[in-house]
C-alpha cells in the first residue's frame, strides 16, 4: 500500500523503515525508547538536576560523562552513582571542566568518544543565576560571565560536538521558564535564556539533515541548592519570603522535582521524540501561562 500523500513515493514499510527501531512496534506492542549503548555528556553534573539527568540516563542503560566545574563536588555526584547501582560500573566517566572554556570544552568532549567510541547526546545543562540588580546597577563582570556560562557554553558544546556526533542523535538545552517571559532585576540570567532558545533552534534546523534533534527544556522553580540561593536574592529584593510567593505564581502551587526535569530531559534525548526538534518543552507547573 502507498503512502495517502502521493507527494512522498515512499510505500507504508518503506516509511516504517525510518523510524527509530526503538519506537517501532512488534505485534502491535510498542516498544519502549531508551539510551540503551548510547554515549551521553551532561554538563553541570554535580548539582541536582544534573544528577537526576545523569541517574536516568543510566536506568535506560546509557554511558554517561559527567562535567562540571567543582571537581570535588563532582566526584562526590559519581560516587552516589555507584553506591546505587553496581551496574553503572564502566559507565560512568568523570571530567572537571569550565564549560565556557572553548579548549576545555572540546577535550571534554573528545573524552566522551575516547571513553566510550562514539557521542550520540549532549545535555548542555550547566548554569548560573547571576546577581538581581537593575539593569542601570547590573555588574559588567557578572553579565558577561552568566552569558558565558549559560550561552556561550551550549554554543560551544554544539560547535565542538556536532562534528563528533553519530547521526541521529540528540542534544538537549536546559532553558528556564525565564526564556519565555522575565521580571525586573534578572537582566543578565534572562537575556542568557532567551538567547538559549534562538541558539537552539538555529542548531536545530543546522543539524536535521543528520537527524540530530535539538530541543531545550524550561524548568519554573525546582526545589533545589540553585533555586534556594536565587530565592535568597529575591526574597531580600521583594521584601518577603520568594519561596512562597513563587508558589504563587504556579497553577500547580509548587516548586517541581529534580527528577520531574530530568524525564523531560529523558524523553527529548530518546527515540521517543524522534519527531520533535526545534521546540521548548515547559517543565514550570504551568507558571508561564
Amino acid at each position: 500500500m502507498s503512502c495517502l500523500f502521493p507527494a512522498f513515493a515512499l510505500t507504508l514499510p518503506e516509511a516504517a523503515a525510518m523510524v527509530p527501531a526503538t519506537i517501532r512496534t512488534v505485534r502491535g506492542k510498542r516498544l519502549a525508547g531508551d539510551l540503551r549503548d548510547r554515549a551521553c555528556v551532561v554538563t553541570g553534573a554535580a548539582g541536582s538536576l544534573g544528577l537526576a539527568c545523569v541517574d536516568a540516563f543510566l536506568r535506560e542503560g546509557a554511558s554517561v560523562l559527567l562535567v562540571d566545574r567543582d571537581a570535588d563536588a563532582l566526584a562526590a555526584a559519581a560516587a552516589t552513582l555507584d553506591d546505587r547501582d553496581d551496574s553503572h560500573a564502566g559507565r560512568i566517566a568523570i571530567v572537571a571542566a569550565d564549560v565556557a572554556d572553548a579548549r576545555e570544552t572540546e577535550a571534554f568532549l573528545a573524552e566522551a568518544v575516547r571513553r566510550f567510541g562514539r557521542l550520540d547526546v549532549i545535555v548542555c545543562n550547566a548554569g548560573i543565576s547571576g546577581a538581581i540588580a537593575p539593569a542601570q546597577d547590573y555588574p559588567e563582570d557578572v553579565f558577561d560571565r552568566v552569558l558565558a556560562v549559560n550561552l556561550k557554553a551550549p554554543f560551544l558544546a554544539c560547535k565542538y560536538g556536532l562534528p563528533l556526533m553519530s547521526d541521529g542523535g540528540a542534544i538537549v538545552m536546559t532553558a528556564s521558564v525565564v526564556s519565555v517571559t522575565s521580571d525586573p532585576g534578572i537582566a543578565a540570567y534572562a537575556a542568557s535564556k532567551h538567547g538559549l532558545i534562538g541558539l537552539m533552534r538555529t542548531v536545530a534546523k543546522e543539524a536535521a539533515p543528520r537527524r540530530i534533534r535539538v530541543n531545550a527544556v524550561a524548568p519554573g522553580p525546582i526545589d533545589n541548592g540553585f533555586q534556594r540561593d536565587v530565592e535568597t536574592g529575591l526574597t531580600k529584593a521583594i521584601g518577603r519570603p520568594a519561596g512562597a510567593f513563587l508558589d504563587g505564581l504556579i497553577p500547580m502551587g509548587r516548586h517541581g522535582a529534580a527528577n520531574e526535569v530530568a524525564e523531560a530531559i529523558l524523553y527529548l534525548a530518546s527515540d521517543r521524540a524522534s519527531f520533535t526538534t526545534g521546540s521548548v518543552l515547559m517543565v514550570d507547573g504551568g507558571m508561564h501561562v
